[in-house]
């Protein structure tokens, strides 16, 4: 009955864990900004050690320090008890840390201090604790006086000097020595063992001319201490003789009994010895007798774990590092000589004090979120785990219900805000203790973005590009990508999502440009960084520079033509064997070459060039040969440039093998460029005949090399030689060599078994190359079991690379191996592979789906998941099928298309969340399992509604100008306004540049689609932005500008006269005014008797003619119908004067303008050009008419007065 409840027990709480959903934790980023703000639980950094031990001279310092927001408060208990260290004037705590300084400057015993410390750091969030460090001062006590009486020992027998040091702390490292402070020399007879006594395995007489004193060395106080020395007395049977000692027979000559081996310490035949894991081990035997015995090591059971033992002290101490539990066991030492042999076995036990298999780990979690600590350690004996709470154990604090402790595990479900503590683990047990601590921190942040301010990411097109957008919150919250502010999230096809918010796009092309906008959205709000991405055209150079010769004191010249982006600054640099090239007065470079001119010797070499932009580079490289003058014998080649080889002739085959053959042949000339590499092909006449393929690749300096070859091939070979120049024609071919057959020496590639059908397994390889044949008649060995049934192998041979196994039990496993086989012999098997039959539909359908926690945009879905032998194959995934069925929007359209969703999932009741839904509409759908190939029945339909939500951004919204004091805005509803719109709101505001106004805002009845607004100014701009409302908010924003206004097609009523053009030409006919004034009087001042009125009356006629409508002056006479008679004088005739009668009755005209002439019918002035006259009737009776001429045109005018 027992048993069967432990049983219970222990499947209740494996079907808790299954059943408990964790959330990934969350982890915090080391953003100084994210850390500035985070309310955490202290976590101690730095303590002392827990075995303490002090220097008693100085100062004692216990370091404890801890960080945490707020700053952490420190405390100490000593001895299990409250320290009150206020009350102490030795002892101060530093500032803002937890660190103990105890000074003796004014007296007191640091033996007084001694005990066991332990650290409290606290703050709002909980209390973490220290090790219990057990401070201890480090002593040095003196040697105890004695009287040492001289030591009597037999030459031949075995002897111990005992030390025995007084116990320090920690123990001194001992050592022994004169009196003369020399050191005792130690070797296979004489030796130091563990303890610090002296051992010598037989006394020789030499050994009494020193005498013998054991010394301490105390670490901490840098102390040595000399105990009293030994002296040795040896008896001998025979006289001594010094000068008959050396080291090859130390009893020179003398008779010495002989002794058989044995054990001086260890004593017995066995012995035991406890280690604690990962200390070092140490055994020791040392053996006594005559001649020495020589110490050998063993472990019965095994061998000794070489890489970790070392062998000391003249084999007689055996050094094992690190000890683990496979170290225990029986050691056995052996001591012999030539009289005989003796063993001493050591039993060593491993012990270890508690080690850490999985230790707890700091965590954070978001409201309503699961989590757990796991506290897991091992040592020998098993460890007690206790769990404690701020210090105290968790039994005796208040219950919580989000918090189950089970054992080594604690379990939080739903965890709240305000239930943030450090929780402490220890593990311990007789040979010590783990304390680790590990705070809970449930932290509600709203979303943050990390990573620089709309920061310009600049790439080459076509490469692989990452754009990131470090982001955080609690809980942690969905990033989405958007381009261009348009769209819905980016993910999926060119476009890859990571868990960091980085945003993959696998190969960047120019169309990809733009603003990408990250979002990171939870239930606490929302925050978005954006990232400008710029494709550029990579850089490469076009025309690359070319390996070429010069002749010594001729021109060379490299190019190094580069093409890139224009919008990309390049640089172009050379280099000289991999160095900077000084360029000095010598070489020149441009854009697109390098020049060389004068060349001589110390330009050769290889030459670089290198472009480079800001994002990429490109580079190319040519080498120069640099050629002796040209000789005056032009027959000499020393003056022609380099070419390629001829090629190699005469091929010869030796040194036949079963699998190669030796190659040889005579290099062709190598027309002055060296020989650099031969390359070596074949052709072979059963596979590919006519086909060459390249074999290898010698160095230039060999021409004679042994090919290996593959069997059953009739092998013919050739030759290239290469220079820096290229290649040569190919060698005439060699005899043919046909290898022997052997069996295949290659394994079946690609092994899989898999199924075509729910009945059938297909098992496929790759068949071997032409040339791993090895042979005739290659065929497949094909071998094939049920898994872990522990059925025979069945198996087949055949020729090509599939076998299909028939009447298979749906998805089952099968062992499958191949072999390839040929007329001699068979290859080496494959590995073991694991197939599987096919898949067939799966039976089940999944129970209970349900939806809960149904928001505008998410729900939560639950299902009970179906039997694993339900799904008849591979499990795939769990495959939701949902769709919007109508929208809750009175009279809105929506597409009932179908969507899946895949979630994976193997619990026993999974769960998901199904997200991007449209708000305010009915849902319906159903879910599936789903192996690779078939997908079961459906669950139960469920049908749910989403809440209200904020609406799209409105279908349209346009700006136009209908006079220069308005702007008429017009918008359409939103396409989706999930929910009900309960109006519109208009926020606007001035721009000038950079600079922007005071936001305005106007809301509107949601049948209202426009507005008008008056402009304060006719320059005047505005940013609008234009939301759609429903009940929960206002939806996605709508901006726009309002455009530059004076490329528009507006005419405006304005006076003529503050126009440009108008302006323009009354100034250009007022400057022909006055040039034609400033002509008239300067031909007034030279000729004295022409009236400079003329040129005004001149002009004043023109302007007439223009306008018939102005009355003309008196003098101008009508014809007797009243009209102007107008007359030119087309045929350039001298006119009539105006005055031919003498009586003088000429009636001036109004403009007080005096005759033009003193008489004559025409008149020419005294350069002979011709002067045109108005003429006037005097009289009715007179017949002749006199005609007038004038200008017709102000250039006329200026003509005729020139």
């Amino acid at each position: 009955m027992l048993g069967q409840g432990r049983h219970t027990a222990l499947a209740l709480v494996s079907l808790l864990l299954l059943s408990l959903r964790e959330a990934t934790p969350i982890e915090v980023p080391q953003d100084p900004k994210i850390q500035q703000d985070l309310k955490q639980p202290p976590t101690i950094v730095k303590q002392s050690v827990k075995d303490y031990i002090v220097d008693p001279r100085d100062n004692i310092i216990i370091e404890c320090e801890a960080k945490g927001n707020p700053v952490p408060t420190f405390s100490w208990r000593r001895n299990g008890k409250f320290f009150n260290i206020g009350k102490d004037p030795r002892v101060t705590m530093r500032k803002r840390s937890g660190t103990l300084e105890i000074g003796f400057r004014s007296g007191g015993r640091p033996e007084d201090y001694e005990g066991e410390y332990q650290c409290f750091a606290t703050n709002d969030f909980g209390v973490a604790l220290s090790n219990k460090i057990l401070l201890r001062v480090s002593k040095a006590p003196l040697w105890p006086k004695e009287v040492l009486e001289p030591v009597v020992v037999t030459e031949g027998s075995p002897l111990v000097l005992t030390c025995n040091p007084p116990p320090g702390l920690p123990p001194p490292f001992t050592f022994w020595m004169s009196s003369a402070m020399n050191p005792i020399s130690q070797d296979k007879r004489v030796s130091t063992g563990l303890n610090g006594d002296l051992y010598f395995s037989n006394v020789v007489a030499q050994d009494a001319h020193t005498d013998y004193s054991c010394n301490a060395r105390f670490l901490f106080t840098h102390t040595i201490q000399q105990k009293n020395p030994f002296t040795l007395k040896v008896l001998t049977k025979e006289p001594y003789n010094e000068t008959s000692y050396n080291a090859t027979d130390p009893y020179g000559g003398r008779k010495v009994s002989e002794s058989t081996p044995t054990f001086l310490s260890p004593s017995g035949s066995e012995s035991s010895k406890i280690v604690q894991r990962d200390e070092q081990l140490l055994l020791e035997c040392i053996a006594a007798g005559l001649p020495t015995p020589t110490v050998k090591w063993f472990k019965k059971g095994g061998d000794l774990p070489g890489n970790k033992v070392k062998f000391q002290n003249f084999n007689k101490t055996l050094k094992i590092i690190s000890v683990s539990e496979e170290d225990a066991g029986e050691y056995v030492c052996m001591a012999n000589s030539h009289l005989g042999s003796i063993r001493h076995s050591i039993f060593v036990q491993v012990k270890a004090a508690p080690y850490w298999l999985d230790k707890p780990t700091d965590l954070v979690l978001a409201p309503d979120e699961n989590g757990r600590l796991v506290c897991r350690a091992n040592g020998n004996p098993k460890p007690n785990i206790q769990w404690l709470i701020n210090g105290q154990p968790i039994d005796t604090s208040p219950a919580n219900p989000s918090r189950q402790v089970l054992g080594d595990t604690i379990l939080f479900r739903s965890v709240q805000m305000g239930s943030s503590a450090v929780y402490q683990c220890n593990a311990s047990n007789q040979h010590g203790y783990l304390l680790s601590n590990a705070f809970v921190s449930v932290l509600d942040m709203p979303p943050r973005m990390l990573g620089p301010k709309n920061q310009l990411i600049k790439v080459i097109e076509n490469n692989r590009t990452f754009l990131d957008c470090p982001f955080f919150g609690s809980p942690l919250p969905e990033l989405r990508w958007f381009k261009n502010g348009q769209g819905s999230g980016l993910d999926g096809g060119q476009y890859r999502v990571y868990i960091n918010g980085t945003l993959e796009i696998k190969r960047a092309r120019t169309e990809d440009e733009g603003t990408y906008t990250c979002v990171a959205n939870s239930i606490l709000g929302s925050a978005e960084n954006q990232v400008r991405l710029e494709v550029k055209a990579q850089t490469r150079i076009v025309r690359f520079p070319e390996h070429q010769s010069a002749i010594r004191g001729s021109t060379a010249r490299f190019n190094c033509k580069v093409k890139s982006d224009p919008s990309l600054p390049v640089t172009v640099t050379w280099t000289k064997d991999d160095k900077a090239l000084y360029l000095g007065w010598r070489l020149r470079k441009d854009d697109e070459s390098l020049t060389i001119p004068n060349v001589n010797e110390g330009d050769e070499g290889t030459y670089t060039c290198t472009v480079k932009s800001e994002i990429d580079q490109d580079s190319a490289s040519a080498r120069l040969t640099v050629l002796e003058e040209a000789s005056l014998n032009p027959s000499l080649s020393s003056a022609l440039p380099p070419d390629r080889p001829d090629p190699p002739i005469d091929l010869d085959l030796s040194d036949p093998a079963a699998r190669s053959v030796r190659l040889t042949w005579i290099p062709g000339n190598d027309h002055r460029s060296v020989i650099t590499e031969f390359l070596v092909q074949f052709e072979e006449d059963r596979w590919e005949p006519g086909r060459w393929q390249n074999l290898s690749t010698y160095p230039g300096d060999l021409n004679s090399v042994i090919l290996q070859l593959a069997p059953f091939v009739n092998y013919q070979f050739r030759v290239i030689a290469i220079n820096s120049v290229g290649q040569s024609q190919p060698s005439r071919p060699s005899p043919r060599y046909k290898t022997s057959g052997a069996a295949p020496d290659v394994i079946p590639r690609g092994l899989r078994g898999w199924g075509s059908k729910k009945d059938n397994m297909e098992i496929t390889w790759e068949p071997l190359l032409d040339l791993e044949r090895n042979g005739p008649n290659l065929q497949y060995n094909v071998w094939w079991r049920r898994k872990d049934v522990g059925e025979e192998w069945s198996n087949v041979t055949t020729e090509g690379s599939k076998h299909i196994i028939h009447n298979t039990e749906t998805y089952v496993p099968y062992e499958i191996k191949v072999q390839a086989r040929n007329e001699f012999g068979q290859g080496p098997e494959s590995n073991v592979v694991i197939g599987y039959s096919g898949e067939d539909k799966p039976t089940d359908a999944p129970t209970d789906f349900r939806v809960s926690k149904v928001d505008s945009t998410k729900a939560n879905i639950h299902w009970k998941s179906v039997d694993p032998n339900s799904v008849q194959g591979e499990f795939k995934e769990y495959k939701l099928y949902y769709w919007r069925e109508s929208s809750i929007v009175p009279g809105l359209m929506v597409s009932k298309e179908n969507k899946t969703k895949g979630i994976y999932s193997t619990t026993s009741e999974p769960s998901g969340i199904l997200s991007d839904l449209v708000p305010y509409s009915k849902y319906k759908m159903f879910i599936v399992v789903a192996n690779r190939h078939f997908e079961g029945p459906p669950s139960n339909t469920v049908e749910f509604s989403t809440k209200e939500g904020v609406p799209d951004a409105p279908r349209f919204f346009r700006i136009n100008r209908r006079s220069f004091d308005t702007i008429y805005l017009e918008w359409d509803k939103p396409l989706e306004p999930n929910g009900i719109l309960t109006g519109y709101q208009l926020k606007y505001q001035t721009v000038n540049g950079s600079r922007v106004g005071r936001q305005q805002l106007e809301t509107f009845l949601p049948n209202m689609t426009d507005f008008t607004l008056r402009l304060p100014d006719r320059s005047t701009r505005f940013k609008f932005l234009l939301s759609a409302l429903t009940q929960v908010g206002a939806g996605e924003v709508f901006a726009e500008e309002s455009p530059h206004f004076t490329n528009e097609a507006y005419i405006d009523q304005v006076d003529i006269a503050t126009q440009g053009w108008f302006i323009g030409l009354m100034c250009a006919i007022a400057l022909i005014i006055l040039i034609l004034l400033i002509v008239c009087f300067i031909k007034r001042s030279r000729g004295g008797k022409y009236p400079g009125g003329c040129c005004v009356t001149g002009f004043a006629k023109y302007l007439v003619r223009d306008k018939k409508d102005l009355p003309l002056d008196s003098v101008d006479h009508k014809d007797q119908d009243g009209s102007f008679d107008y007359h030119s004088d087309e045929d350039n005739k001298p006119l009539q004067g105006s005055q031919t009668s003498l009586d003088g009755n000429v009636k001036e005209s109004d403009d007080s303008l005096v005759d033009y002439g003193e008489g004559g019918d025409g008149q020419f002035n005294e350069d002979g050009s011709f002067i045109g006259q108005y003429t006037v009737k005097k009289d009715k009776d007179e017949t002749e008419g006199n005609e007038s001429s004038e200008a017709t045109s102000p250039v006329n005018a200026i003509y005729s007065l020139a």
